[in-house]
């Protein structure tokens, strides 16, 4: 077990130092910080660093092996009708629980925070219901994705401008750090007991769908409650003058955030309960190895979401009003460098790209994902500060980026399409929605910008390009097998000649 938290924990430390490093040296150049901010940041990185480490060994241990063995258990039952009920019933309660819908519900002010976070749960039960089906019909997941996002972008027409980037935003956040875990290995026991050519790759694809949902209800509750106007306010940094008032701020903060993320696990908690008093499925031994991956998911999870949130939201804030005031071309740059790194420290990427190469027989390896999700991080993160710049509608880059990704869909094995739309959520999870979009907000506010139709949206971009980017590598890898498939026909061809003659 300790190696194995010292293996995890050197991953995050990989993961997280070259984000802090830049920050650092745009802190010491272009965007001086004081020492309380940087003093901030530094144990807000060293909070996230062991935070990371808790929650990624965690997730391996309780949540990946809960969410398999209901995946399971919910393929075996004879009555499909209960099976689409607990599906849904699981889809609300893990979007519940998920720290940071609460964020956004925050941001739009003009709804009660309860109507908006039950109606996205609502969404989320009814495409991990619609998720299972389609596995069950076996329906290609490239037609699904279509038929929805053609219903969003018409939807959008006809809600208010100030939702239309905070909806897309939603289908990224709602599929965070509890999420993620869950729903992916809950994928792989669904898929688990065919025995078909498709079972592995449709175990991909509910991430993708499930983060439709809330798209669809916060644009549906725009429409629905007709506002006239939605703000925003900004947070202020703490007034700090050493570094014990620092480590006071986050001792100070860790009960609110210990409160939050046990109010977030207690709903899965009492399913794992329920679920093994009726089955007797796991064994003592993995009954003692899943509770202990739920202490270490909880320590993990408190001490990241600290460290994010109290660390790294206004530091981000700070360094995007600071460039901006500097040289707004160079906004764009550090924009994307940031992008690139910072999604590595995302901690629900680890979670897919393990998976991937599992479920793939190593085929698709998990620093490929990675590298291919850094680019497509980084491109969006530059594309948001220009729109930003620019004062273009998100539209102009949503529509034709969705439309290439489907397109794509089309030529690239299933399996890498499902990989692409899941990561789309994955890549937005805290550190975007704590670091970047207060980044963004920093940037905008210099620029006089409208928060929430300028800054909001780049959480839905970070979500859009992987989409792309993946189906690229899929592409080039399908090239790559036709190529050599040839050459082998061709050598073949001559060895035969030679043979004749």
């Amino acid at each position: 077990m300790r190696k194995a938290f010292y293996e995890k924990l050197m991953e995050s430390l990989k993961s997280v130092l070259p984000i802090t490093f830049i920050v650092i040296l745009l802190g010491c150049t272009i965007s001086p910080l004081s020492i309380n901010s940087f003093a901030m940041f530094f144990i807000g990185a060293i909070l996230l660093i062991v935070g990371m480490g808790f929650f990624t060994l965690g997730a391996d241990m309780s949540m990946v092996e809960l969410g398999e063995g209901i995946g399971i258990f919910i393929s075996k039952l004879k009555h499909q009708w209960i099976a689409y009920l607990l599906l849904f019933v699981l889809g609300m309660v893990i979007t519940l629980a998920e720290p940071d819908l609460t964020v956004l519900a925050n941001q739009i002010s003009s709804i009660p925070n309860d109507v908006l976070i039950y109606t996205v749960s609502v969404g989320v039960g009814i495409f991990l219901f619609i998720a299972y089906l389609r596995m069950r019909k076996h329906v290609p997941l490239a037609h699904l994705l279509i038929g929805f996002y053609i219903i969003v972008f018409i939807l959008q027409y006809f809600a208010p401008n100030e939702f239309i980037a905070v909806a897309f935003d939603s289908g990224g956040v709602t599929t965070g750090p509890i999420t993620v875990p869950f729903i992916m290995s809950l994928g792989v026991g669904l898929a688990s007991l065919r025995s078909d050519k498709n079972s592995s790759t449709d175990s991909f694809g509910l991430i993708a769908l499930c983060s439709i949902g809330p798209i669809l209800s916060v644009l549906l509750l725009g429409i629905f409650y007709q506002v006239d106007e939605a703000t925003y306010t900004m947070s202020s940094a703490a007034e700090i003058d050493t570094l014990a008032q620092a480590l006071t701020i986050f001792v100070h903060e860790l009960p609110e955030y210990a409160s939050e993320v046990f109010s977030a696990l207690l709903p899965i908690l009492i399913i794992f309960i329920i679920f093994q008093l009726l089955t007797r499925r796991f064994h003592k031994h993995q009954l003692l190895r899943i509770v202990v991956g739920y202490v270490y998911t909880f320590i993990g999870l408190v001490l990241f979401l600290c460290g994010v949130n109290v660390g790294f939201m206004n530091v981000g804030q700070n360094l995007g009003s600071e460039i901006v005031q500097f040289s707004k071309p160079l906004l764009v740059i550090v924009g994307a460098v940031m992008g690139y790194f910072i999604v590595k420290a995302e901690p629900a990427v680890k979670v897919l790209t393990k998976q991937v190469e599992e479920i793939s027989e190593g085929s698709i390896k998990a620093k490929t994902i990675e590298h291919a999700l850094s680019i497509g991080v980084a491109t969006s993160v530059g594309l948001s500060m220009l729109r930003m710049e620019l004062g273009i509608s998100i539209l102009w880059f949503l529509i034709p980026g969705y439309a290439i990704s489907l397109i794509l869909s089309f030529y690239v094995p299933p399996i890498y399409t499902g990989i692409a739309f899941d990561s789309g959520g994955v890549a937005s999870g805290p550190m975007t929605a704590t670091f970047l979009l207060p980044f963004a907000m920093g940037a905008c506010q210099a620029l006089g910008g409208n928060i929430l139709t300028d800054a909001f949206g780049i959480v839905a971009m970070v979500a859009m390009t992987p989409l792309i980017t993946i189906q690229v590598v899929g592409l080039a890898d399908q090239l790559k097998k036709r190529r050599i498939s040839r050459e082998g026909a061709y050598l073949q061809s001559i060895d035969d000649t030679i043979i004749y003659y």
